[in-house]
């Protein structure tokens, strides 16, 4: 069982801010997970599951797509041909 100690410690390290009034509601919902888990851990699993292989990609298809003038006239400041973004160090 999670307590709220351990949600507030858990919050720290995702660097996720939790209010008190929202703390209760956390702690519940990471017991009732770990429930979830509980009953997984019950069933009896003999061999490995065997699931068989689809091909869930479809074939590409050609459509098409906007000019790159249309693309550039939602941008504030394109420069030659492109969106000019700001430098990220």
């Amino acid at each position: 069982m999670v307590k709220e100690s351990d949600v507030l410690h858990i919050a720290e390290l995702a660097d996720i801010g939790i209010s008190s009034s929202e703390l209760g509601k956390f702690t519940e919902q990471f017991n009732a997970i770990l429930e979830y888990f509980d009953i997984l851990d019950t069933l009896e699993v003999t061999g490995p599951l065997e699931r068989p292989l689809v091909n869930i990609f479809r074939e590409d298809e050609v459509t098409p797509c906007i000019s790159q003038e249309d693309a550039l006239r939602n941008s504030h400041n394109p420069e030659d041909g492109y969106i000019r973004a700001p430098k990220v160090v």
